[in-house]
């Protein structure tokens, strides 16, 4: 992505980049996947995401819309409880970790039952006033849509110097993502990214809250 864009969608924040979810596999893996088995670089790394007796699952890549040669992964608790009780920074208990670039692994060691998977689309860039109006299934800068426009779940992002990243908005899921007999994992919610965005590099992506309606 273009320096000028990043300025309109991380700091003057006119602009935002919007993903969706296509169910044609038989494309390359397009900006990233949803469902499925996680990366290959996680292969043999259950320390480093699951913690003690908490189990967690995969539930999206996506190639770092500034960083093409690295990756966000995002892995949620398999417990729903869980993480519905730790649902805000700095006690959010969904895992954001960014990663070198990785093709999707053989082994089933995280995948979750509950979503068939989805390549997400490249990004097209929007502005950001009408992607507020859009169906998307990530919407990277700009704005966030908020489902409870609280002041206290920014407070502590603030205060620790981080800035909206991006979401995943299930009102972007398609249909055929959930499989039957399984829930939405956010609630037909949405899940926020924050990170620490400076001039020249962005770092320390976190999950800063979820929401659901």
């Amino acid at each position: 992505m273009p320096l000028d864009n990043q300025k309109k969608v991380l700091v003057e924040r006119t602009e935002s980049i919007l993903y969706y979810a296509e169910s044609d596999l038989s494309k390359d893996h397009g900006a990233g996947w949803i469902g499925g088995n996680a990366p290959q670089f996680f292969d043999d790394q259950d320390d480093l995401i699951h913690e003690g007796n908490q189990k967690y699952l995969f539930y999206l890549s996506l190639v770092h819309p500034f960083k093409p040669e690295s990756m966000i992964s995002i892995f949620i608790p398999e417990d729903y409880e869980e993480y519905l009780k730790n649902n805000m920074y700095p006690n959010c208990s969904i895992k954001v970790i960014e990663h070198p670039i990785s093709t999707e692994s053989i082994k089933e060691v995280f995948t979750n039952p509950g979503l068939k998977k989805h390549t997400i689309s490249d990004g097209t860039l929007s502005n950001d006033q009408k992607s507020m109006d859009q169906s998307f299934l990530i919407k990277v800068g700009g704005n966030p849509r908020l489902i409870q426009n609280e002041d206290y779940y920014f407070t502590n992002l603030m205060e620790d110097s981080f800035s909206f990243l991006f979401q995943v908005d299930e009102d972007g899921y398609p249909e055929t993502l959930v499989q039957h007999d399984y829930n939405y994992p956010f609630g037909f919610g949405s899940l926020y990214i924050f990170a620490m965005i400076r001039a020249t590099e962005i770092k320390h992506s976190v999950a800063g809250f979820w929401q659901f309606s």
